[in-house]
């Protein structure tokens, strides 16, 4: 049992009544452990053929999964992008949203990105989905997550709320905040959010929630829908939340609510509630970024194209020495922007030298792919050169069940590691 602050228990024990002793023995048992299909790179049905480890539906969300297991994000096809590792109740907000393709989407706090992209796939790379995170750190560990999962459609961006609201107010048809909180629902995996819990901090996160809200507000399109979900359990930062939001914006109305328990659910517990704008005409439209290619990087990319993809490119953008190709639209807003869509690669010395995160977006047939089986794949991803067909050359995705790793260079039946250090096992 996990040493729970006597102030939290008398709370829950007050709000729980007959359901508190079930609520405490849930905490006698391990956390749920769940993963999410990334339905950008396989359907489900290809997915449960190839898992690891055996499945089991999570009930509010087709494409996640309860597993058992150890290092379930330490295989070849974490690696690959086929799967997100994510708790299981967390996974009930972004369903709320009914997120389409071609839609305007904002996650507001979206690192490390389990929310933002499930959101993603909904949309099936039509659109724009732009990933907010206040802190750069952990906004570069969201653009990883974003870049292994092959999203093509996303803006990560580093800005607080209050600037994003300045910069593009009324311009998402979905917003989802899921909101820094005082973490009663991650006692199991977080000792830290036990130890740092106090009444005094659930009073401090329920503030801060209601100044992002604020913010969240007036970003909503006209006729616009607002997701808020925290994966807590006090009042103050949910329902009483909610309610106060109403009442401070009275242009929006609360649609529905989920309150998930760790005792009466298979999960570590969660909150959302979905509020629905009541229309009006929208008064502003931001400038969209108008791609513009340097025209020798441009000539250099398509020489590349031409030999190594059968895939297309539009709307190609250069910052410096590197190529991007950009969603539609890209607002053009003083925002700090770690990437807006696919990093394509970068040119110097008059070559073009293509990125991981162009590997990663490609399907079989958009490239040339070296297939490896698990042994010769798991040598990949340590930075080991892997051996090829003597007749294969140039560059090659490097890949495991037809999903891609990563770049290879292939010459004389030995293929050359482009991994990135940083992504190396």
């Amino acid at each position: 049992m996990i040493d729970l602050p006597e102030r939290f228990l008398a709370r829950m024990r007050t709000r729980l009544g007959d359901g508190f002793s079930a609520f405490l023995n849930s905490y006698n048992s391990p956390a749920a452990r769940a993963v999410r299909v990334n339905t950008l790179k396989l359907d489900v049905q290809d997915f449960a053929r190839v898992s690891p480890f055996p499945l089991s539906p999570v009930p509010w969300e087709p494409s996640g999964f309860y597993v058992d297991g150890e290092k379930i994000g330490k295989t070849v096809l974490h690696a690959a992008g086929a799967y997100y590792v994510q708790e299981p109740s967390a996974m009930c907000a972004v369903p709320l949203l009914n997120v389409r393709p071609g839609e305007r989407v904002l996650d507001l706090c979206s690192a490390p990105g389990g929310k933002g992209t499930q959101l993603a796939q909904k949309m099936a790379g039509e659109g724009v989905i732009y990933l907010n995170e206040i802190n750069f750190s952990r906004a570069k560990i969201l653009l990883q997550n974003v870049e292994r999962l092959g999203i093509t459609n996303a803006v990560v961006t580093c800005a607080d709320p209050q600037t994003l609201a300045r910069c593009l107010p009324g311009v998402f048809d979905k917003v989802l905040v899921d909101a820094p909180c005082s973490g009663e629902g991650m006692f199991k995996k977080e000792p830290n959010a036990v130890s740092e819990w106090s009444e005094h901090n659930v009073a401090m996160c329920a503030d801060r929630q209601a100044k992002i809200l604020n913010s969240a507000a007036s970003l909503v399109a006209p006729g616009g829908s607002l997701v808020y979900s925290t994966c807590t359990f006090s009042e103050e930062e949910d329902e009483l939340q909610a309610r106060a939001f109403v009442a401070a914006h009275p242009g929006f109305a609360l649609a529905k609510e989920h309150k998930l328990w760790p005792h009466t659910v298979r999960g570590e517990g969660h909150y959302a509630a979905l509020f629905e704008s009541q229309g009006g005409e929208a008064d502003y439209s931001p400038r969209g970024l108008k791609p513009r290619a340097d025209r020798a990087a441009l000539r250099l990319f398509e020489e590349f194209a031409k030999q190594y993809l059968n895939a297309e490119f539009s709307r190609i953008h250069s910052v410096g020495n590197k190529l991007y190709s950009l969603p539609s639209p890209v607002f053009d807003v003083p925002v700090q922007t770690l990437r807006a869509g696919i990093l394509l690669g970068e040119v110097a010395g008059g070559r073009f030298t293509p990125a991981h995160s162009l590997a990663m977006c490609l399907k079989r047939g958009d490239a040339a792919f070296l297939e490896l089986d698990e042994p010769r794949a798991l040598k990949y991803l340590s930075g080991n050169v892997v051996e090829c067909p003597s007749d294969v050359r140039g560059w090659v995705v490097a890949s495991y069940l037809g999903l891609p790793l990563g770049w290879c260079k292939a010459s004389g039946g030995v293929a050359k590691n482009h991994l990135p250090k940083g992504l190396r096992i």
